[in-house]
């Protein structure tokens, strides 16, 4: 079972649960806008190799401090501040969807501090024509039918039903500040600047961030590399965690 590190920044603005286990190189696992969040098997497995830490997000659960946080710069800043609190100073970066906008970002702001990334169903680019689901717009039933591969594949998924029945609005509420409208904040202009070895990563079903997106990040990103994970959807962490860790891990580890 994880620890759970209670870490404050910015003079108490910000306080967030960080739950870490294992032993290795530091990896930072950032979750995504909707149906997981904390610890999950998946990141059991990773921490066989790595140290992982698995922070909430301001706005997530009881983690403070969305209210001082105005855009994706600001969001991206305080999880480079995290890592600081965290005393790590450079990290393997795990990111899914939201959480994989905020991994690029980090990478893009601050090249050092990244030893690579892991870019999971990531926001973060947009097309007219294939757009990413409006999690706003989706009810509850709808959103739960939509994370996985088939519609009833959350039966699956222990807990996620409940805890999206839980947290829906909260988690939404939190997510729209940095995705709405649109979930392309220029990371375009920006991506050059990611030096990390990268992997993006896609389930061959996502129902909410269409899989065709993984060539737009592929182009932005100098060397980057694409896979997917079969059987899976937009949570193919909890959907596939054996495939999921396994892929991670063996690119990681190169």
């Amino acid at each position: 079972m994880p620890e759970t590190i209670n870490v404050e920044t910015r003079r108490g603005d910000f306080s967030a649960e960080v739950a870490r286990a294992g032993k290795g190189p530091p990896l930072l696992y950032l979750h995504g806008a909707v149906g997981q969040k904390g610890w999950a098997p998946f990141l059991d497995r990773l921490a066989q190799t790595f140290t992982v830490y698995a922070p909430v997000m301001p706005g997530y659960g009881s983690a403070a401090g969305l209210e001082h946080l105005t855009d994706l710069t600001d969001l991206t800043l305080y999880h480079l501040e995290l890592l600081n609190q965290l005393g790590v100073a450079r990290a393997h970066i795990v990111g899914h969807f939201l959480g994989g906008m905020i991994a690029a970002e980090m990478a893009a702001f601050s090249p050092s501090s990244v030893h690579s990334l892991v870019l999971v169903s990531p926001a973060g680019v947009w097309r007219d024509e294939e757009p990413v689901a409006d999690l706003l717009a989706l009810n509850a039933s709808e959103l739960s039918e939509r994370l996985t591969a088939t519609p009833d594949g959350t039966a699956a998924l222990d807990g996620v039903a409940d805890e999206l029945a839980r947290d829906r609005m909260q988690d939404i509420a939190a997510a729209g500040k940095f995705l709405w409208p649109l979930p392309d904040k220029g990371l375009h202009r920006r991506a050059y600047r990611i030096k990390a070895p990268t992997l993006i990563l896609w389930g061959e079903q996502d129902r909410i961030n269409p899989p065709s997106y993984a060539s737009d990040f592929q182009s932005l990103i100098a060397g980057a590399r694409t896979g997917t994970v079969a059987n899976a959807g937009h949570l193919l962490m909890l959907e596939q965690p054996d495939a999921f860790a396994d892929a991670v891990k063996a690119f990681l580890n190169e």
